[in-house]
């Protein structure tokens, strides 16, 4: 048995909240046509709470969905656990188990402007830390999660260092084989960063609380061109090399004198015409 409350979002403070969907028989039935909402499921077989988000939902219901699935989490007792059902694919057998559920009514009830407290919003945004997770950890819980449908992944940001998919043919005499790999592009500068003006889908991993990275993703069907960033990426081999700092110092110290260049072009054609005039002595 399962309960489904859409989050949804409201002009004046809390900002959002949740309403109840129950008019319908299995889940399935307002997953599979919604991808622009999100969800809060509370399944009380398993005592899961599931957060969805529809994959053109917008990124500010997606945050309120997590802050309500942590809401429903205290309201029934802190006996359930929260997980995001987004990291599986819609083929997934446990996503599958979970469209299947019937949705009856049940003891979580519905987020509502009284459920909400000013403090009661700042402690739980408050629970999301911001800093650099260990970067292998991060890269493995990125890639657990099922690729959006439809979507091809162009960058992938963590640890505040860019990197893009890069295909590697493993066997090509018997047939085409490919391994796709991160390729570590340099790290970002401090402030804008600008993807050639393109519309990206943005999916943002959260872990234990623990920001792990973003993916930008844009539609595979796209005829997608070179890529180029606008603004600069401070590339690894630029500041992982050691330099000569004599070198450094030199570049900056002003020459006592500078050379004459119009004495040494005279030289060159005197020289020249001596050249010439020997030449044609040779000849007579």
């Amino acid at each position: 048995m399962t309960q489904i409350f859409e989050v949804v979002e409201v002009r004046e403070f809390p900002y959002f909240v949740t309403i109840d969907i129950d008019d319908v028989s299995v889940v399935g039935e307002v997953i599979y046509v919604n991808n622009r909402k999100v969800y809060v499921l509370v399944d009380h077989n398993r005592k899961r709470i599931w957060t969805y988000n529809g994959q053109n939902s917008p990124f500010k219901l997606q945050v309120y969905g997590g802050i309500l699935a942590g809401m429903f989490r205290k309201q029934l007792k802190l006996f359930y656990r929260v997980y995001t059902l987004n990291m599986y694919s819609t083929e997934d057998p446990e996503f599958k188990e979970v469209m299947e559920q019937s949705v009856k009514p049940g003891r979580a009830q519905s987020i509502g402007k009284e459920d909400f407290s000013k403090a009661v919003i700042d402690g739980t945004v408050g629970e999301i830390i911001i800093h650099n997770p260990r970067l292998t950890k991060a890269i493995e819980v990125i890639n657990s999660y099922a690729q959006p449908e439809d979507l091809k992944r162009i960058f992938l940001i963590v640890t505040g260092n860019i990197y893009s998919e890069e295909e590697t043919p493993e066997a090509i005499l018997k047939e085409e084989q490919y391994s796709t790999n991160l390729v570590k592009m340099g790290r970002l500068n401090n402030g804008f960063t600008f993807f050639n003006d393109r519309n990206y889908s943005t999916r943002i991993i959260v872990k234990n609380r623990i920001i792990q990275g973003i993916e930008l993703y844009a539609h595979s069907n796209e005829n997608i061109p070179s890529l180029r960033i606008k603004s600069p990426i401070i590339h690894e081999d630029k500041i992982s090399n050691k330099g000569d700092m004599n070198k450094l110092m030199a570049a900056f110290q002003i020459p006592d004198s500078l050379p004459d260049v119009e004495s040494d072009k005279e030289e060159e054609e005197e020289s020249s015409n001596v050249e010439k005039k020997n030449g044609e002595e040779n000849k007579t």
